[in-house]
């Protein structure tokens, strides 16, 4: 149970999908053979060593499309299509190093939960970057302004629903991406444990420490931090505690809320005469000034 857990939680399914994808590793595994033998008895009239020499060839030129045919009818193309095409990836990876002149493009999936200011800061700062693109705009809100940034700027954008985000984390629809870095700009869903461990930094072939998921958080952590605190209602606590400061902190995600840890932070001062809404405009100006420029830092590690 515990391998099955594992390669779940690797693959971002539920258990329903999960036995959908072995069904369809095993009926498409069952359909390559019966074809291979079918074609191969049209060559050979008798089972001799040269039927069996070339057997395994031509069964693995034709799984991976028996095994896409079968998945129409699993419900399981999207999996396949993104699954087979990491394998065929990593099989070509070492010949691709070798001619590579340049460093892989890293592409980043930013979540928004609403006007997407962050985002479109984060975006205009990359768009003349080589190496790091913003690929794909994640968001919970049907009709949130970030997804009308996203087809202003012309990048693909994904529409998440809490059930499915709970359960798989949208690993698998990240991955046929090739998403290798998220950030959280404005998001107000808790990231479920799924996605926290599909994006670790162990989990990417290349180890590299800079892999993962970030969040922005309009305070100071740990002070403000926690379920429930976010846009208002962080500025109101701030300025009912009469704090004489706050600011912004950028920070690794992990499984809690705002606990991961801190990677950056600048600070505002908190005047006497401060609302909620002039605060809120000071730590905007923080958040556009730092988010981009520190995920860049972390990216050119």
């Amino acid at each position: 149970m515990k391998g099955i857990s594992k390669l779940r939680n690797k693959w971002g399914v539920g258990v329903a999908q999960f036995w959908l994808i072995i069904l369809t590793f095993a009926l498409g595994g069952s359909l390559s053979g019966r074809l291979t033998s079918f074609l191969l008895k049209l060559v050979f009239l008798e089972k001799n060593w040269a039927f069996w020499l070339i057997y395994p060839l031509i069964l693995t030129i034709l799984w991976p499309f028996s095994v896409l045919f079968v998945s129409f009818f699993t419900g399981q193309f999207r999996f396949f299509k993104g699954y087979l095409g990491r394998v065929g990836a990593k099989l070509l990876g070492s010949r691709e190093t070798m001619v590579q002149k340049s460093p892989e493009t890293i592409h980043v999936a930013i979540f928004a939960s609403g006007a997407g200011s962050n985002a479109r800061k984060i975006i205009e700062f990359f768009e003349n970057s080589n190496r790091i693109k913003v690929s794909l705009i994640v968001c919970n809100v049907p009709g949130a302004g970030v997804l009308e940034i996203g087809k202003e700027k012309g990048i693909p954008t994904l529409l998440i629903n809490k059930t499915e985000f709970s359960s798989t984390g949208y690993v698998e629809s990240l991955r046929n991406a090739e998403i290798n870095f998220i950030v959280l700009a404005g998001f107000l869903w808790k990231v479920p444990p799924v996605l926290v461990r599909a994006f670790a930094p162990s989990n990417f072939s290349d180890n590299n420490a800079t892999r993962g998921i970030v969040n922005i958080h309009p305070a100071l952590l740990p002070k403000y931090g926690g379920k429930g605190m976010y846009g208002a209602r962080v500025h109101e606590a701030v300025i009912a505690a009469k704090e004489a400061e706050s600011g912004i902190t950028i920070h690794w995600v992990n499984e809690h809320y705002d606990e991961g840890a801190i990677i950056f932070q600048a600070k505002c001062d908190v005047d006497s005469t401060d609302t909620p809404d002039t605060l809120a405009n000071k730590i905007h100006a923080l958040e556009h000034a730092h988010f981009a420029p520190t995920i860049e830092k972390l990216l050119s590690k």
